[in-house]
């Protein structure tokens, strides 16, 4: 079961942390897409960011 996070007496729901948890992998791995230089073989590399970003959130969620 999921519980609200309690942050200075207010509550917050999981999701904002799952949020920024899939944040904060995204701009880990926008760096390293960035030195292999992913972007060149994307069509549309801000749309291939915001589909992976939708993964990872939904694989948080999924396995917290």
């Amino acid at each position: 079961m999921h519980r609200d996070i309690d942050i200075g007496g207010v509550l917050v729901s999981p999701f904002v942390a799952y949020a920024l948890g899939a944040f904060a992998i995204l701009v880990v791995l926008r760096r390293l897409f960035s030195r292999i230089r992913l972007g060149r073989y994307l069509a549309n590399p801000p749309l291939a960011e915001a589909g992976l970003y939708v993964c990872l959130l939904a694989l948080l969620i999924v396995m917290l």
